[in-house]
């Protein structure tokens, strides 16, 4: 694979008995970029991010990431994954599941600034089982990034996230993959996919289109991006 993409990702399909989860999926991603997996719930896109860091393999084709076929053990330390429900010990503090995640990632620094970032550092020594929804988001998205990881993969991120505190996310974001850093984001909320570089719409398993945000709306004839993928899920389905 090139050393343009961080993931790359060729004819992937996954079943689970007689259900086909992914059907013939086909993308890359650029190291550096924040690429969004845009659809609706049952679309694909968690059993998708589960194959790219290799909690999954795929029935057929091939994933690749960071250089490496998957699944491979030898290259998840440079990856961080926020899942959709919070991974997290709720009888331990927030500082010590950062610490946590650090250690286990063979980080010895990085968890003041993680704390930080998501605006939990006043609340590190709380016990987990305490915080709101939207507090153990926070502290999920800080476990994911401790280690500063080449590849960071979020499900759903900023469910539960007040919106101001989504807007700081984003900017992090974007610090981030500026600085290097891949970043796949999945998400059924459509104001959140203008802040992706790219996007790939995701449907029944299947790759709608993919694009620029402005490309989405080009091809799905609308300036309106829900109107632009329904449009494009129609297609599909004719």
């Amino acid at each position: 694979m090139s050393e343009t993409y961080a993931v790359d990702i060729q004819d992937v399909s996954k079943s689970f008995g007689a259900y086909k989860a992914l059907n013939g999926v086909t993308l890359r991603v650029r190291r550096g970029e924040i690429y969004g997996l845009l659809g609706p719930n049952g679309a694909g896109k968690t059993t998708l991010i589960r194959l790219i860091c290799g909690l999954l393999e795929a029935s057929a084709g091939t994933v690749t990431m960071l250089g490496q076929r998957m699944p491979n053990v030898a290259v998840l330390r440079q990856v961080g994954y926020m899942t959709q429900q919070a991974a997290l010990y709720p009888g331990l503090s927030v500082e010590e599941n950062v610490a946590f995640f650090a250690a286990i990632n063979g980080a010895d620094a990085g968890i003041k600034a993680a704390l930080e970032l998501v605006q939990l550092y006043d609340r590190r020594k709380s016990v987990v089982a305490t915080l709101s929804g939207g507090m153990r988001q926070r502290c999920s998205l800080a476990c994911a990034l401790v280690h500063r990881p080449e590849l960071l993969l979020l499900d759903e991120p900023t469910v539960g996230i007040d919106p101001q505190l989504r807007v700081q996310f984003w900017e992090s974001f974007r610090r981030m993959a500026a600085g290097g850093t891949t970043i796949i984001v999945s998400s059924h909320v459509m104001d959140e996919a203008d802040r992706c570089q790219r996007l790939g719409l995701i449907q029944y398993g299947r790759l709608l289109a993919e694009g620029t945000p402005a490309e989405i709306r080009s091809q799905g004839g609308s300036q309106n991006l829900e109107e632009a993928f329904l449009a494009l899920a129609g297609r599909k389905d004719s």
